[in-house]
């Protein structure tokens, strides 16, 4: 006697997503069906694989397929696939739960999207066989794993919060997925509105998808006939001439899972010792997958066609995770493992191929198509820089492909330090640079004075990732590079440094034993507006380094790094504190005029004074002994 039909829970989150599914993604709900064949077509890539060690998994079941049966008098829609099929812990695994990180970024996105964009948003979280509730009142799932004793199961679900499982009699091996459709969702019944669906989404699919189609002679004889729907062409194994832009977008967006058109198609045969193709594709914007939840690097690694791993972390370095495509590679053993591709030479020489490949293209986008390029740099490009510190071989490519904002380029408009370099005046011989928060406070800063006073320019660096890449571009086209606020920066001097830090020489000393937080007080030649400014030794950490180790919770309550307070001795305001000094060096004031000076310092550079009510205090007595209270 057959035991009775399991009842069990959806996990909670899961419940929010199918009621979200079935009550918000009308506006385009065909995808369900795309969806539906791509999760057979992994099925079968996952058989194909598993049978090339074991070829009797197969049991003489071997013309891979997907068959999509509409039946009327139903009212039903079944995908079929021969596939790897599902064990009944897998199936409570797989449909009855959703393993994946970005879920519930995933469920505040899909409830803060518009219409429009939320059935885009349904592949990229793994929970693409859900979408089947947007068009069916019931979904009914038999499947079967390898084996000929092995157990068939079926499950079956309304979407409302609940689903039964029960085993079940099923001959052959693989899965059929049944949607009892809504009394509205007629349309999904009728042959042409499924073959217009196939080509539209599916049409790349490497699998035959079949339908039967009833046609009828002369002599009213019906005969029925398994049509292929799919043109199964393999893009990456046809000609660049052969394939057009409307495939290209189409094929980007089924492995993808993005609704954006690439912004650069990348197909081509490398030849050599190693013969392969390729076909990658670079987005135009940032994935909604790669802002949430796990992303996988690497492309589709195909050996004669044959999926091997979906995606191979091998064949591009981790910096290239926004890169998505497909590698077809002849020449590697069919049987070949995940363990054997790890240690494979032919992968590295793929590997080095691929990554100038997408390194010149992204060249030529910038010299050929520039905004279009910036528009990409704002995606990818803390992406790059990050390849910076860890790609040594190609770290002269990628330098050319920075951008930065500049103190002589306009707010959201970029520089290359390639155009830096070809601007730089004939007696600039280093390129400068400021480490910051944002553009508003390093443009305000008053290490940029003396640089403006020259006309030479300074770029400005305010991605937080800015930092960690300066060890790994310290010079650009035979320029060093130089920190603005650091101490070592060599600028010509307007008067004589050493005959003012003399003269300065006992007010900078009873200076220095006021404010015992820094090294060193002395002459600035770089200011020519402002008082005082803070400066770093040349391989000490910077401000900004330090403010950004004290978000991670790294920097601790006091500065680590002792600084160097710079006074301009041509400003009005040290020109008193030294007339104050030189009439009685015992003045009290000069204590308080220290810290405001150092303070204001501070607040210069975009940090925060330790105790902001004390130096509030300072100034309150500065005012009232000025106004003579």
């Amino acid at each position: 006697m057959a035991a009775e039909p399991q009842k069990m829970e959806f996990k909670s989150e899961l419940k929010q997503i199918l009621n979200l599914i079935t009550h918000s993604l009308y506006s385009h709900k065909e995808v369900f069906l795309r969806e539906m064949i791509s999760n057979a077509s992994d099925a079968i890539d996952k058989m194909r694989f598993d049978s090339l060690s074991n070829e009797a998994v197969l049991e003489n079941n071997r013309e891979w397929k997907i068959k999509i049966t509409a039946d009327p008098a139903q009212n039903t829609l079944t995908i079929s696939d021969n596939g790897v099929g599902m064990t009944r812990d897998a199936v409570i695994e797989n449909l009855g739960t959703i393993a994946k990180s970005g879920t519930r970024e995933f469920l505040d996105q899909l409830k803060a999207a518009d219409a429009a964009s939320r059935p885009e948003l349904i592949g990229q979280f793994g929970v693409g066989f859900y979408s089947a509730f947007m068009v069916a009142d019931t979904v009914t799932v038999v499947t079967r794993g390898p084996g000929g004793e092995a157990e068939g199961i079926k499950w079956v679900s309304d979407g409302q919060g609940e689903y039964t499982i029960e085993s079940y009699s099923k001959p052959s091996r693989g899965t059929d997925v049944t949607l009892h459709l809504k009394a509205e969702e007629k349309e999904f019944l009728e042959p042409w509105k499924v073959r217009s669906l196939v080509k539209e989404f599916s049409d790349f699919i490497e699998h035959p998808i079949v339908m039967d189609e009833e046609s009828e002679d002369e002599n009213k004889v019906k005969t029925i006939t398994e049509q292929t729907l799919n043109s199964r062409k393999a893009l990456w194994l046809r000609s660049k001439a052969d394939v057009t832009k409307e495939e290209y977008e189409h094929f980007y967006k089924q492995i993808s899972n993005d609704f954006n058109e690439p912004a650069r198609v990348i197909h081509y045969t490398g030849e050599g010792t190693v013969e392969f193709k390729v076909l990658l594709f670079l987005p135009s914007k940032k994935p909604f997958d790669m802002t949430f939840g796990e992303v996988k690097v690497g492309p589709k690694l195909y050996i004669r066609r044959v999926l091997v791993m979906d995606h191979c972390e091998q064949l591009l370095p981790q910096y290239m995770r926004f890169v998505k495509g497909v590698v077809d590679c002849s020449d590697l053993p069919l049987n070949v493992s995940r363990e054997m591709l790890q240690q494979n030479p032919m992968l590295e020489k793929i590997k080095n191929n691929l990554v100038k490949s997408v390194l010149k293209n992204l060249e030529e986008m910038k010299n050929t198509a520039y905004d279009e390029y910036v528009g990409f740099f704002a995606e990818f490009g803390a992406f790059l820089k990050e390849g910076l510190s860890h790609d040594y071989m190609n770290r002269e490519a990628l330098s050319k492909l920075m951008l930065f904002e500049s103190m002589k380029t306009e707010e959201k408009k970029y520089i290359s330090l390639s155009q830096y370099v070809e601007a730089m005046p004939e007696d600039q011989k280093e390129i400068f640079y400021l480490t910051g928060e944002n553009r508003d406070l390093v443009a305000h800063t008053p290490y940029l004075e003396v640089f403006k006073s020259k006309g030479w320019d300074v770029l400005f660096m305010t991605d937080p990732i800015d930092e960690f890449i300066l060890p790994s571009l310290q010079e650009f086209d035979g320029k060093k590079l130089v920190a603005a606020d650091k101490s070592d920066v060599s600028l010509p001097s307007e008067k004589e440094t050493k005959e003012a830090q003399k003269e300065y020489a006992l007010l900078f000393t009873a200076l220095k034993q006021s404010l015992d937080q820094i090294k060193e007080v002395r002459v600035s030649t770089r200011l020519k507006e402002s008082a005082s400014c803070l400066v770093s030794d040349k391989d000490a950490m910077s401000a900004n380094m330090e403010r950004i180790m004290q978000k991670l919770g790294q920097g601790g309550e006091a500065r680590k790094t002792e600084r160097i307070l710079e006074l301009n001795t041509e400003h009005p305001a040290v020109i008193a504190l030294k007339k104050i000094f030189d009439a009685n060096s015992a003045d009290e004031r000069i204590g308080t005029y220290a810290q405001l000076l150092y303070g204001q310092a501070v607040i210069a550079e975009g940090s925060k004074v330790k105790d902001p009510v004390a130096f509030a205090n300072l100034i309150n007595q500065l005012l009232v002994r000025n106004a003579g209270v």
